[in-house]
């Protein structure tokens, strides 16, 4: 990719712009020369064809839209001249679909120290968690928190802090603000006191907190017990705190059920805790005396080596731009490759960015049965997405068009590449568990934090999130691996992006290098030798999704 142009399909009828390409430019792709009339700004297109309204917007080999403008042949295409379409899909239309797996020799005695289950599955991380079962215990679980990771190791610097009491010292001092240095030269180091921590084999207290439980439907309170049943039983986690208030709709039985349901032999340590049995003082206490006993049992657990057929990966993308779909997203697919050459697991979600591609994911899926499964999936999301007002071609964001992606069917084209070419295995609905090795289509919205909470629930004990604009979304049980599409965003949020596949876009790697070099980055992560900057920054974010509609 040193050219500054790139055509990413054969059948393609517009070319995307790898740099800002002035006024009256000549390009040229493949023999043939294009006069560009207008300035085309990087990550956007530009037509290769003269096209009528109506006429059909071709890119990555599938359509993405059609004209609602003539648009000449070196004209840019934008959201003037083009509206949303997409190809339809049925499962009654699958043709045949043949793949081969990697050459993936290098790989397979390579391993990763992780944390050995009893279900035989291996944790990436040995966390403890602690969750409320309604709303109304989210204070208790913030004072828990406060305790907790203060005294153990686990809390953020003070950094913030330090600049705020810079600030009150000044106004105490008479108010001169201008001898205030630099801010970002006032406790500008992190740390979060891992050197001092008791528990080294502990990587962390996880507490979560969240708006559901109690009102709202039946349906969203089993759901919520459903999500922490599956990140009970995730790998990553060694033991679990309950609080409960009592009278909630999400019932502790309800926990119990979708827990037996995930793993009948489920062993760890398991506290609950309910507040309307007596005082606030009481639960409290308790909970502090048997989450840290606990504790102490769960740092007797030690990481091992393990295959890296052990690894479930999930692939997410957002804050998408116009490269991601050239170069971080195709990386995560050939890393998804190999994963699944292996005999590993991967995880593909958000199911609004899969719109326009449907009928290529139903040809890869292995039976029918699947196939079948993922349309109803899609095709009841997508209906009540439109009874509301609010269809699959609304996903992209005000970032996202910005930065070329114009329609929901460029942004899925390019979101589908993280899955490869794999078959797909199997396909999860929400909250439902990985169980084979293989490609996994999981129904999670786009929605960077609803899917990540779902991806985990899924299984994934790492999960790669690819990114354009740049996020700081990470999961509190799941390290979330954040990828630039650019390396000018690798630079500018250096405190947030852990990879940068900006090289493929430059020429300098090829995609095959840079999937293999981020697997390497995976292993040490997966290993415990390296935190992701999520997890340095304590970005632990939870959004359960409650089915309703959600982009």
């Amino acid at each position: 990719m040193s050219a500054s142009i790139l055509k990413i399909h054969p059948n393609d009828n517009v070319i995307v712009a790898l740099r800002d390409l002035p006024a009256h430019a000549a390009a040229e792709w493949g023999g043939e020369q294009f006069n560009l009339p207008y300035g085309v700004n990087g990550k956007h297109k530009f037509a290769t064809e003269d096209i009528e309204p109506g006429g059909a917007v071709i890119m990555y080999g599938v359509l993405v839209g059609r004209a609602t403008q003539p648009i000449r042949r070196g004209e840019p295409i934008t959201t003037f001249n083009l509206k949303h379409d997409s190809e339809g899909y049925s499962t009654a239309r699958r043709q045949p679909y043949n793949w081969s797996p990697l050459d993936v020799t290098k790989w397979t005695d390579r391993t990763f120290m992780g944390y050995h289950r009893p279900d035989g599955r291996v944790g990436t991380y040995n966390y403890w968690l602690v969750v409320p079962l309604v709303f109304c215990e989210n204070r208790n679980v913030l004072i828990l928190k406060d305790a907790f990771e203060k005294e153990l190791g686990y809390a953020q610097s003070d950094q913030y802090r330090q600049q705020v009491r810079e600030f009150l010292s000044t106004y105490q001092q008479g108010g001169d603000f201008s001898r205030i240095p630099d801010l970002e030269s006032i406790g500008s180091t992190r740390g979060n006191g891992a050197a001092n921590r008791p528990f080294r084999n502990v990587d962390g207290i996880k507490f979560l907190t969240h708006e559901g439980g109690c009102g709202g439907t039946r349906q969203d309170a089993t759901t919520l017990c459903s999500l922490f049943a599956s990140y009970a039983v995730h790998p990553n986690v060694a033991g679990i705190t309950v609080l409960s208030l009592g009278c909630q709709n999400s019932e502790l039985s309800i926990l119990e059920d979708e827990i037996k349901k995930r793993d009948p032999n489920f062993n760890k340590p398991m506290y609950v805790f309910e507040q309307q049995k007596g005082t606030e003082y009481s639960l409290m206490s308790g909970a502090i005396k048997e989450t840290f006993m606990g504790l102490v049992e769960v740092n007797k657990q030690e990481r091992e080596a393990a295959p890296l057929t052990k690894l479930s990966v999930g692939l997410k993308c957002g804050g998408s731009d116009g490269f991601s779909g050239i170069s971080a997203n195709p990386v995560l697919g050939h890393l998804s490759d190999i994963i699944v050459s292996l005999g590993g697991q991967t995880l593909l979600a958000e199911f609004p960015e899969l719109h326009g591609v449907e009928q290529e994911l139903l040809n890869r899926c292995v039976t029918e049965e699947k196939a079948a499964k993922f349309e109803k999936l899609m095709r009841d999301y997508s209906s009540k997405a439109d009874a509301v007002g609010s269809a699959f071609a609304f996903n992209p964001s005000p970032g996202n068009i910005k930065d070329g992606l114009i329609t929901d069917a460029i942004k899925s084209a390019g979101a589908a590449r993280k899955g490869g070419n794999a078959p797909i295995a199997d396909v999860l609905n929400y909250t439902e568990r990985a169980t084979q090795p293989g490609l996994h289509l999981v129904c999670t919205p786009g929605n960077d934090v609803e899917a990540t909470t779902g991806k985990a629930a899924a299984g994934a004990n790492i999960i790669l999130f690819t990114t354009g604009l740049g996020t700081p979304t990470g999961n509190p049980i799941c390290p979330v691996v954040k990828v630039s599409t650019n390396t000018t965003l690798a630079q500018r949020m250096a405190d947030v992006i852990d990879f940068d596949s900006g090289p493929v876009v430059s020429g300098e790697q090829s995609i095959e290098q840079n999937a293999e070099a981020l697997l390497e980055c995976v292993i040490q992560i997966a290993s415990g030798e390296v935190l992701t900057k999520a997890q340095q920054l304590g970005q632990d974010d939870f959004i359960p999704w409650k089915r309703g509609v959600s982009l």
